[in-house]
């Protein structure tokens, strides 16, 4: 990485610009430095402690870990392990997905806040030479020239910032900015719920993992965070300004009614300070790539919350990416067309399949309970899950594995990908 000053703007240099240092970028950036590239990583915040981000490892995203050496670490930190995900109807409460019946290293799901996950990539990324964080440090544009894009721009701390690289990646979120600044639209298949987020005290003992609440018109989920619990309220679409003219005694009162077990924590919910708003966005990029530019993760390809597998598709798109660019390093003018539109075609199925199944999900069972004024009762795959367990697994098996999980290269040196690869 070389640095120079140019009047007010600082300049870098650089193999590979990410920007974005959530877990597609983070996983990017220290699979990357370890095939020996330079790599500069712009995140706009000071540091990774936010609300309401995805706090579910899976399976698959372990065994990534695992295959880095760095699955200890998560074991450090506070985190719930957990087996399965149930959820609680009018007429009982029903397992949806046996993770234990997984065939891998870590058969269950790894509740823990997103922001150590972040800090245990960015620890072992820092052990690199070739891996530079910059916090603090907003894209704002893209640097273009020869037909392709050369860098970004971006905003620091003590003012403007300019990164050449042979690559970008933009993995900067649903609301990317990069995507902007492109002029890439995704195409929209849109969500019929929006989330409200807040959180409500934790007594020890209580439920663990994740405790999921259907009722009618509404949907309650309870993330275990330790000493406190992570809510989701699930809304339909649009019905954020109704909840809030109804008051916040009627929210407390609708959680209550869905979670008996909080009616001594909705106290803690004071106004409409206390709770955010998460739009719910269902969406992808026809192409994931210009010359010199690649979009991976929410950038993307926005998930529904619905299996809670953002991270896990978002990190898979990094292992993949990796290995393909890892492949042609080699070649004359890297990154390029070719290279970078393998990336799309490998993770174009696990993507689309995903989204499918979470459409479906969305129209069949979430719509109807949002839609219900009666208390709402199992639909019927759930009450089949509940007579045949074995089936448990199917479910278990898309959430926490995936439809196409990836592996990290056993090696520093770059891996090569055969032509059938690069085309699959």
């Amino acid at each position: 990485m070389m640095v120079s000053m140019n009047g007010v703007v600082t300049k870098y240099e650089t193999d590979v610009c990410i920007v974005g240092g959530g877990p597609a970028g983070m996983m990017l950036g220290l699979l990357l430095a370890r095939q020996g590239l330079d790599v500069i990583v712009l995140e706009k915040h000071p540091d990774f402690i936010r609300d309401f981000r995805g706090d579910t490892v899976h399976p698959s995203t372990l065994d990534v870990l695992d295959q880095l050496g760095l699955v200890g670490e998560t074991e450090e930190v506070p985190h719930r392990d957990v087996a399965d995900l149930r959820t609680t109807f009018a007429d009982g409460t029903y397992r949806v997905a046996d993770f234990s019946r997984l065939r891998t290293a870590h058969p269950y799901i790894r509740f823990m806040p997103q922001s150590d996950f972040l800090n245990v990539l960015a620890k072992a990324a820092q052990k690199l030479p070739g891996f530079h964080l910059l916090r603090s440090h907003e894209a704002i544009d893209l640097v273009p020239g020869g037909g392709a894009i050369q860098g970004v721009r971006a905003r620091g701390p003590d003012g403007m910032v300019q990164v050449s690289a042979k690559l970008t990646v933009a993995a900067d979120g649903r609301n990317s900015a990069l995507r902007r600044c492109a002029g890439m639209r995704p195409r929209e298949y849109g969500a019929p719920m929006d989330v409200l987020w807040f959180r409500l005290s934790r007594a020890a003992g209580s439920a663990r993992g994740l405790d999921m609440h259907f009722g009618p018109g509404k949907v309650v989920l309870a993330i275990d965070r330790g000493d406190y619990w992570q809510i989701a309220y699930v809304i339909p679409k649009g019905g954020d300004e109704r909840v809030r003219v109804a008051g916040i005694e009627v929210l407390r009162q609708s959680v209550v009614d869905l979670i008996p077990d909080l009616a001594d924590n909705v106290a803690e919910l004071a106004s409409f300070d206390d709770v955010s708003t998460l739009t719910v966005r269902l969406d992808r990029l026809r192409r994931w790539s210009e010359p010199g530019l690649l979009f991976i993760g929410d950038a993307a390809h926005a998930m529904s919350p619905i299996g809670g597998v953002g991270i896990n598709l978002a990190i898979q798109d990094a292992v993949c990416a990796a290995r393909v660019l890892g492949s042609g390093r080699s070649a004359t003018g890297w990154p390029s067309r070719r290279i970078l539109a393998a990336v799309h075609r490998r993770r174009w199925f696990p993507t689309v399949g995903t989204q499918l199944l979470q459409r479906i999900a969305q129209r069949f069972l979430v719509l109807p309970m949002l839609d219900s004024t009666e208390p709402v009762k199992a639909p019927p795959p759930l009450r089949l899950l509940a007579f045949f367990p074995w089936l448990q697994v199917l479910p278990a098996r898309v959430i926490g594995i995936g439809l196409r999980p990836e592996r990290v290269a056993r090696s520093r040196a770059p891996h090569r990908l055969s032509p059938r690869q690069l085309r699959t």
